[in-house]
């Protein structure tokens, strides 16, 4: 059964979650990809304040396409996360609670997550256009000169994702590989 969160995930509900919980997230998040990431572990160094409030902040890595009338976004699945690795433990540090993309995290990541509370969901890749029907809102608050890169406030409803590693560094990867080859002869 899937845990229903209501955005934004303070630190205390992403250290409930497990790694293999099934959520469905519904609130604000937020988009950004390296570019952006990079631009925004500047202002970070430089002592400004960011775009959006990073406190209890869900990152969500995509570049959606192109809004058809109607829709609020186009395609919106989610980008490989290891390309905002070297970024992600500032923006961390900084308060953000949740990430969502797809693929592996590096070491520094997890030992920021672990430090400070926080959690990486998975996304289903390739399923852009259904997960795009969860999002009832969306609205460019940085960076618009990066088109589908640029910084979006999301209205998600029901967003589907799963904890792929928790709080304490547990890695769904690395556990259900080993669930697997436990039950292989």
């Amino acid at each position: 059964m899937a845990i229903s969160i209501q955005l934004p995930l303070t630190r205390d509900k992403a250290r409930e979650l497990k790694a293999g919980d099934s959520c469905l997230l519904s609130g604000i998040i937020y988009t950004a990809r390296d570019a952006a990431h990079k631009r925004l572990c500047a202002l970070a160094d430089e002592g400004k304040e960011l775009p959006f409030p990073v406190k209890d902040a869900t990152i969500y890595y995509v570049g959606p396409t192109p809004a058809k009338p109607g829709q609020a976004i186009g395609s919106a699945g989610p980008t490989t996360s290891y390309r905002m690795d070297a970024y992600s433990p500032t923006l961390i540090a900084l308060g953000e609670t949740g990430m969502i993309g797809k693929g592996k995290r590096g070491p520094e990541v997890i030992a920021a997550m672990q430090e400070h509370g926080a959690v990486y969901f998975g996304a289903i890749g390739g399923c852009g256009a259904l997960l795009s029907r969860c999002i009832k809102s969306a609205k460019v608050v940085a960076y618009e000169d990066l088109g589908a890169e640029a910084i979006r406030e999301l209205v998600v409803e029901n967003f589907p994702a799963v904890v792929i590693i928790d709080s304490l560094g547990n890695n769904l990867y690395e556990s259900g590989k080993a669930d697997y080859l436990a039950t292989v002869d």
